[in-house]
């Protein structure tokens, strides 16, 4: 890979990170070591990142990336974070695993509401 390359590379990982810092967490890069040695970015819990700053997308090939990486690193469930110049972030990643993190945020959420109750569930206050 050139320095052209892992510099927008790099870029890309800084740039995500200040985003994902604007949401509240804690991100870390991985850091300029040889590839494949730590992930792009950790501090997004549950998930692992793969970031991605290219023009042309390669999903397929990115995200069996991700997914060796995943259970390489195991830090979560494998996902593409990738934005082309000039347009917003995405993220890529199965729907299965998708909707185990949905879930989880839902189940938690009723909880929430479950003891905002008074443990009644289903009633409104």
């Amino acid at each position: 890979m050139g320095k052209k390359s892992q510099r927008k590379g790099a870029d890309g990982e800084r740039e995500l990170a200040a985003v994902l810092r604007e949401y509240g967490y804690e991100i870390k890069r991985g850091g300029s070591m040889s590839f494949g040695e730590v992930p792009d970015l950790v501090g997004l819990p549950g998930v692992h990142i793969e970031v991605k700053r290219c023009e042309q997308v390669r999903l397929s090939e990115w995200m069996q990336q991700a997914e060796r990486d995943s259970q390489h690193f195991k830090d979560g469930l494998p996902a593409v974070f990738h934005r082309r110049s000039r347009e917003v972030w995405r993220v890529t990643m199965n729907l299965a695993d998708f909707m185990r993190i949905y879930c989880r945020q839902k189940t938690q959420s009723d909880r929430h509401k479950t003891a905002e109750n008074g443990g009644k569930e289903g009633e409104d206050k």
